[in-house]
């Protein structure tokens, strides 16, 4: 096998994939990616058997076929390493594999690629269509509320829930609830829910770029596949059922108090300094046309801030973890924000002023 490609273009695959790749393998193989050179094209694969990334790219000519697996980390940093511009020859004889740039010359050891593990093949029961652009913002807003090593494991992902056309991602903690949906390409009537777990959802998320490029998703019994036209991701799914998180959306909380976004996460943040550092508590006060925010802690230390609020809401006093309101706040756009509330002891919808397509729901804190 031998390949030649310029540094940034080799770099940029070597990226998506290398990610995939753990430090600490049960498997020798598994520390490598598997690299495949055919009728001018160069595949490079990595995976930890939960979680395979392929990503693709043309080469210049005179590339001759073959395949091997190179490990991954070594390989990355050698390339990265390089100077701008250089040009990377690799060559393959025996077990070695050499990478040479101008006066740089290194030699790696290999790994058969028949030694190399593949995911099962994707049975899909369901294929849609969605813009780059549109995926990457549904994970955007809402990844940040999984779970993280939670016994109950099917918080420990992203749901991915197909219905009358649309495509809704929702992230639950057990304190907080993210959910953000978005329209999908053409007409789909599927209806299908789907955990993707959370290093699946990560690596989703650093390789989606954004742009109107169309995205083929392939739900299947057991793994969800992700296509580009440069890269195709595969992730196996969570073998659980989600929580029916309709029902935590708070219904009748009617007590609207619109604010400025940017405002209100200033003035949390500044509040947040003296909260208790355990429990990162703050208590909000609403009066008409403003909210009051005050926090303390065990030192006796207080801090307090006033914003102008768009409401008549008069008597409603609750306490909130301040990390989650501040996330929340992070993942919505609009200029304007919305909190929703009932009554002290219910939780709150934080949304966007001009549409309802991301909520978020945030559970009360006793103060």
């Amino acid at each position: 096998m031998r390949l030649t490609l310029q540094r940034e273009a080799l770099l940029k695959p070597l990226a998506q994939v290398v990610n995939v790749v753990e430090r600490r393998q049960t498997l020798p193989v598994l520390a490598n990616l598997l690299v495949q050179v055919k009728q001018g094209g160069l595949s490079l694969t990595g995976t930890d058997l939960e979680v395979e990334m392929v990503s693709r790219s043309a080469l210049d000519e005179g590339a001759e076929d073959g395949e091997i697996t190179i490990p991954a980390r070594k390989w990355f940093d050698i390339v990265r390493a390089l100077p701008d511009g250089s040009k990377v020859t690799m060559t393959q004889s025996g077990d070695k594999m050499t990478v040479q740039a101008g006066r740089s010359r290194f030699s790696l050891a290999t790994l058969p690629a028949n030694d190399f593990p593949s995911i099962d093949e994707v049975d899909a029961t369901e294929r849609v269509e969605i813009s780059e652009s549109a995926l990457k913002e549904l994970i955007d807003r809402t990844a940040f509320a999984m779970a993280q090593q939670d016994v109950r494991y099917y918080l420990n992902g992203l749901l991915f829930d197909l219905r009358d056309g649309l495509l809704r991602c929702v992230a639950t903690d057990g304190h907080r609830l993210a959910l953000c949906e978005a329209q999908l390409n053409g007409e789909s009537r599927s209806k299908r829910q789907i955990i993707v777990p959370r290093k699946g959802v990560h690596e989703l998320q650093r390789l989606l770029e954004g742009g109107d490029r169309v995205l083929e998703l392939e739900l299947g019994r057991n793994h969800l596949r992700v296509k580009r036209d440069d890269v195709t991701f595969t992730s196996k799914l969570i073998d659980g059922k989600f929580p029916d998180y309709e029902a935590v959306i708070p219904i009748g909380a009617d007590k609207l108090v619109t604010m400025d976004r940017e405002e209100l996460r200033a003035a949390l943040q500044r509040v947040a300094i003296l909260s208790n550092e355990k429990y990162r508590g703050v208590r909000l006060e609403v009066t008409p046309g403003q909210l009051h925010i005050s926090s303390h802690n065990p030192e006796q230390e207080e801090a307090q801030e006033e914003v102008e609020a768009d409401t008549r809401v008069e008597g409603v006093t609750i306490g909130f973890n301040v990390t989650y309101l501040l996330e929340a706040l992070s993942s919505l756009r609009d200029e304007k924000v919305v909190l929703a509330l009932r009554d002290a002891n219910s939780s709150a919808l934080v949304r966007e002023a001009s549409n309802e397509r991301c909520r978020h729901v945030v559970m009360p804190l006793r103060l």
